[in-house]
This record gives structure tokens, sequence and C-alpha cells, in this order.
């Protein structure tokens, strides 16, 4: 069995693969809700606004250097009272779901969460995403709600279910 790599992410290294792992998605499922794939002109201004908002991209590489998934997370609203919440996102490619990447990737997710001294994660998934479901509750996360009918994708309306885990991060919140 060849080992994985957890890497920080980079423009210069991953946006091509990146692009691709998204592309896939969009074009084949519910996991985003584009209709379109993204342009390589794309993958610029989302690196700067991850760069600039202090958030990682996080990769999973194989021995050969090839990036097998990713994640990352943002700011959940623009308020600042959400200051301590984020919503997440995970993508593993089309050739290596299933053997558990998905959480690999997770679990330094919430690392990182931590590590930042966030207190909330939030992920957005469409309720159909029975995998998906699926590790976040494997992984402490929560149903909170869903949001029937939202979006509209292949012909048909899609519901997005969210689920919540909760950081025992920041030791000391602040309003500011």
């Amino acid at each position: 069995m060849r080992a994985n790599t957890v890497v920080a992410c980079t423009k210069e290294r991953h946006a091509e693969a990146i692009l691709d792992i998204f592309n896939e998605a969009i074009l084949t499922s519910t996991a985003l809700y584009d209709y379109k794939p993204r342009s390589p002109d794309s993958m610029g201004p989302w690196f700067e606004a991850k760069v600039k908002g202090g958030y990682p991209i996080i990769g999973l590489e194989d021995d050969r250097g090839t990036l097998l998934g990713i994640g990352s997370y943002g700011a959940f609203r623009a308020w600042p009272a959400y200051k301590y919440t984020v919503e997440h996102s995970v993508y593993v490619h089309k050739d290596h779901r299933g053997q558990g990447l998905g959480r690999v990737i997770m679990k330094e997710l919430i690392a990182a969460a931590k590590a930042r001294e966030v207190h909330c994660m939030i992920g957005g998934i469409d309720a159909t995403n029975a995998g998906s479901i699926a590790l976040h509750e494997r992984l402490g996360f929560r149903h909170v709600g869903t949001l029937p009918q939202v979006g509209f994708k292949f012909g048909r309306w899609l519901d997005l279910s969210f689920y919540q885990l909760l950081l025992d991060t920041p030791a000391e919140p602040v309003d500011d």
C-alpha cells in the first residue's frame, strides 16, 4: 500500500488538479451547485481569498505527488459575530472515492480549525449525498436543519442540509 501525504496546497502546484476535481463534481454531481465548469482563471481569486482570510487548503497526495482530494473552509457569513464559525468543503478525486480519504482530510480541517480557534464548523451538504452525510456524522457532526428546494440542478429541486460540529475553542471568545 502506498503512503499518502497531507500537504498545504498552493496555486502554483495544485490549482490545475483542484480545478479538475471541482469541475468533475460540477458536471456529474450535486456536491457543487454550479452549472458550468470553472475556468482556470477562477483559481487565482479562489486562492487569493483563502490566503487573505487565513484559511487552509489541505490536500492529500499519493507518493507520486498526485492530488487525491482537497478540503478547505472559509467565512460562514460576513458579519463580525460569525467570526468563530466557518463553512467547509471536501472533495475527493473521482478515482479515489470510498477509500477513507475524505475522513483524513476532514480530520486535518478540524485540527486546523481548532488551531485557529474556530468554535463552529458548518457543512452544507446536498440532502441526497449519503456518503458525505455519513462521513460527517462519523466525525461527530450533527444535522441542524434542511432547507428544502433551495437549489435546482439536473432538472430537479435540491434540498440543502446543514451539519454542525461545535469545537471547544476558543478558550476566551471576545466581542470585537
